[in-house]
């Protein structure tokens, strides 16, 4: 892997992390399990509604074994504003069976063991993986594959394999933080058709920034 590319991944690092100094979730959520529902209903819908769904949801099924236990139709009911509701309520149910059945209600710490889980794709794994564990995790959403092929980090746009090209370049204790920061700065600055190139904190070190702003 080329030395200069992993040294401009640090310094991307370094220049969003001091302009979000606070790199988070943006899901709201208690309990690892919790993440897991918040996670799947997020497909193809905003944070900002699944927060509100979920604070009825989990309201109403306030443990994993209660949301394992569900009637099928009520949770329909509950998650259908977050579109796909019919394949999110089915995965939803299912995963939390699979926990309480399987894994005594303690969401894994693996991996691999989560992409098992019905609905849990690797962006979401990686989630689980480094906001509830601490461990290295590329989670690669749009605002991931987007600005880090902007900026230059790779040429991909399938999610594994920006995901590989980062873990390769990104210094592991990192990339989760990166990941949310990536987020936090595509809905501020680098907006998708629109970015703010000549406000970004990112254009000296970004390769569509330079050619906006030379």
């Amino acid at each position: 892997m080329d030395t200069g590319l992993k040294e401009k991944a640090i310094q991307v690092c370094d220049l969003l992390e001091r302009e979000y100094p606070l790199a988070e979730c943006t899901l709201t959520y208690e309990q690892a399990w919790q993440l897991m529902v918040s996670v799947r209903l997020a497909a193809q819908c905003t944070d900002a509604r699944v927060d509100i769904v979920t604070a009825d949801l989990f309201k109403r099924y306030p443990s994993p074994e209660a949301l394992a236990a569900a009637d099928y139709d009520d949770v329909l009911q509950i998650v259908k504003p977050c579109g796909l509701g019919a394949t999110k309520a089915r995965d939803i149910l299912a995963s939390m069976k699979k926990l309480v059945n399987e894994y005594d209600s303690i969401v894994p710490d693996d991996l691999d063991v989560l992409l098992s889980f019905p609905g849990v794709g690797r962006k979401s794994a990686n989630l689980i993986v480094g906001d509830i564990y601490g461990k290295p995790a590329i989670v690669c959403d749009t605002h991931c594959i987007r600005i880090s092929n902007l900026i230059g980090l790779t040429a991909n746009k399938v999610p594994e394999k920006v995901e590989r090209d980062l873990r390769a370049i990104v210094p592991p204790e990192r990339g989760n933080d990166l990941c949310h920061r990536f987020v936090l700065h595509g809905r501020a600055c680098c907006i998708a058709r629109r970015p703010q190139c000549t406000s970004c904190c990112l254009n000296e070190v970004c390769d569509h920034g330079k050619e906006i702003c030379r």
